[in-house]
């Protein structure tokens, strides 16, 4: 059982009895002493899509979804529908592109290190790795002359995300990307 603390985006927990992805987490630091920090999190409803926003405090205990994760590799697109397949027997799984509207532009064709949460053989969401390497598509030269000082400048992604780049990379390299935050970690 996860605490509110524990929460990342992503995580399916069980709040009166149905699963909720969680889409959002943001910590409040009260300024008084001896007040718990609280957390505000907006879930998903995976069965009625509906949002919900909630508070807990860093202790609060929430029940883990009844789920059962599987390795999976993304197959492919059509239409609105992102495909998986799972590495053990070769089972499909389709889930809409509103259910993983977010992690979308981490993915990419023949990626396996994804897992999917299954109930009721229906595909829920799926967990991304902690960071994922991506190709930049095109990005603008560097400046020279500019190098005492650490820049950044803004680099397309070949599945579409935009980060903060440093100014010394181009086109073509492949990168790092934390997927929980969206930033540029390292060369890959």
């Amino acid at each position: 059982m996860p605490k509110a603390s524990e929460l990342k985006r992503g995580m399916i927990v069980e709040i009166d009895g149905e699963p909720h992805i969680v889409k959002q987490v943001e910590s409040k630091s009260p300024s008084s002493r001896g007040a718990a920090t609280l957390y505000k999190v907006r879930f998903n409803n995976l069965q009625t899509h509906q949002k919900l926003d909630s508070s807990f405090k860093g202790d609060d205990f929430l029940k883990e979804a009844d789920c059962v994760r599987v390795h999976v590799q993304y197959s492919y697109q059509d239409g609105d529908i992102y495909y998986f397949m799972n590495m053990e027997d070769f089972s499909q799984y389709g889930i809409g592109a509103e259910q993983i509207e977010g992690q979308i532009a981490y993915l990419v064709e023949q990626q396996e290190d994804i897992i999917a949460l299954i109930r009721d053989s229906n595909i829920l969401g799926i967990e991304l790795p902690q960071s994922v390497n991506l190709r930049i598509a095109d990005t603008p030269p560097a400046v020279t002359g500019s190098s005492a000082t650490n820049r950044s400048k803004t680099a397309t992604l070949s599945t579409g995300l935009e980060i903060q780049v440093p100014e010394y990379l181009e086109p073509d390299e492949i990168v790092k990307v934390n997927t929980v935050t969206g930033k540029f970690m390292s060369r890959a």
